[in-house]
């Protein structure tokens, strides 16, 4: 299992000039690469492979004039930028043939130096390493120094050095574990109901309000943003608004997953199995509650139920989102009509009253039981419903169909029509020709013989 560990990363002036050198030129042979890909396709030349890719935009470039400083970085980073973008052109290949599944990938596009994020990559060929004192050895930067807010597993196999938008930078390593970190058995499971009122409704009756950082920093967001455009364009003052600006949403951002890993990971050790919808949230992001579908950060959280479950031993799925967990009644499982989002509780005709999404968690929790082949027994699925007596009731002289009467002798044959057929009443029985079965048995198979069936 692989894992990701992030720490903050504290570099000094000369250091993040480095940084920076490194940045651009791994942004350099990414464009290149992808452009001298471009270029042949558009002459009708073969694709160019890896090998000699990397020779063309590395090797060959770093003789030229144009290209000499790609030789004051690490030659590990410009490898892993080509690498990335062989990545994302697999990636396109797949998804366009049909092997990946899911949303449709796009081609690559070029990077951007005024793009707030920049990233390069490390691997154990460039002989990276974790020193005595705490901080970490990168080359051709220096010894950079490391907040260790916990000690890592195991030996890293990689490391991406990240600067964000507001201009911190972080060094995330890529640690492999051999086994997993079971935690004891839980008695207990749950099923979770997302939603935007509340963001997490479970199946025991339990609801977790929706924290809405966004919609509680919007003012704030707002004014900083008012004073990015008062500002000339390509002014010092500029740039330095839009970096309060951006460490106003970077605090949003932190502030939020710092909650959502508290919440999955409470999550994870109170319950054996969970449960949650799979919602679509990029459908969802596309309607009048957009900016509050992207504040909740489902997408997010369900990822970090599924890792941890994963990690800790425990069982975790997603319920077809097309389950009418919120019309169907949890204990009948009679499903009614359309259902307005205003109405929060209603009453089925059995005689249970229902919130309507406590109602919506225990559907996901029967559902997520019925698929997983380790459920323990419980019954998932709703039992038999006595109909209503006016329902029950059959006329003798009610209207049958024809086509009917005719698949069943086609289906049957002559003989077992006969043998089904009800036998005449005995000798001195009281029974009117009108309500005799066999009467109406025999009108049926002669409307049936002499009628024509209706075409389409």
């Amino acid at each position: 299992m692989q894992l990701r560990y992030k720490y903050r990363l504290y570099p000094d002036t000369a250091q993040q000039e480095a940084l920076a050198r490194a940045f651009g030129c791994a942004r350099v042979v990414f464009n290149d690469g992808l452009h001298a890909r471009q270029q042949a396709r558009a002459e009708g030349l073969p694709y160019i492979s890896d090998g000699d890719l990397s020779k063309q935009v590395i090797t060959r470039a770093k003789a030229t004039t144009e290209r000499a400083w790609l030789g004051d970085v690490s030659s590990v980073v410009l490898q892993q930028a080509l690498a990335d973008l062989n990545t994302a052109y697999r990636n396109f290949f797949a998804s366009v043939t049909g092997k990946r599944k899911g949303r449709r990938v796009a081609p690559p596009r070029f990077r951007s130096r005024k793009n707030g994020r920049q990233a390069i990559r490390f691997t154990r060929n460039s002989k990276f390493k974790v020193l005595g004192n705490g901080r970490l050895r990168l080359p051709k930067v220096g010894d950079v120094e490391v907040r260790w807010s916990r000690g890592l597993p195991s030996e890293a196999s990689s490391v991406t050095v990240i600067r964000d938008a507001a201009g911190r930078y972080f060094a995330s390593f890529v640690v492999h574990t051999a086994h997993e970190e079971p935690l004891p058995p839980a008695d207990s499971e749950v099923g979770i109901d997302l939603g935007l009122t509340h963001f997490a409704v479970m199946s025991d009756g339990t609801k977790i309000a929706a924290p809405k950082f966004l919609r509680r920093a919007a003012r704030k967001l707002k004014l900083l943003q008012q004073a990015v455009s008062r500002k000339q364009r390509g002014s010092q003052n500029r740039k330095k608004a839009v970096l309060k600006l951006a460490s106003a949403h970077v605090r949003v951002a932190d502030t939020r997953r710092d909650w959502q890993h508290k919440l999955s990971t409470t999550l994870i050790r109170e319950n054996q199995a969970v449960y949650v919808e799979d919602l679509c949230v990029a459908g969802l992001g596309r309607t009048r509650l957009a900016k509050s579908v992207h504040d909740a950060g489902w997408a997010a959280f369900t990822a970090m139920l599924e890792y941890k479950a994963s990690r800790y031993g425990r069982t975790f799925a997603r319920v077809n989102r097309f389950l009418p967990s919120t019309k169907m009644c949890s204990d009948c499982g009679r499903i009614t009509g359309t259902m307005a989002l205003n109405v929060r509780a209603w009453s089925c005709p059995c005689g249970s009253t229902h919130d309507r999404d406590v109602n919506a968690g225990k559907n996901v929790l029967a559902a997520g039981q019925a698929d997983n082949p380790n459920d323990r027994g419980a019954q998932v699925r709703p039992g038999l419903v006595p109909a209503p007596r006016s329902e029950t009731v059959t006329h003798p002289d009610a209207a049958r169909s024809t086509h009917s009467v005719e698949g069943i002798s086609a289906l049957l044959g002559e003989e077992d029509v006969k043998a089904t057929s009800p036998s005449p009443p005995p000798a001195g029985s009281r029974i009117s020709p009108a309500s005799a079965p066999w009467t109406s048995t025999a009108r049926w198979s002669a409307s049936a013989t002499t009628r024509p069936r209706p075409t389409r």
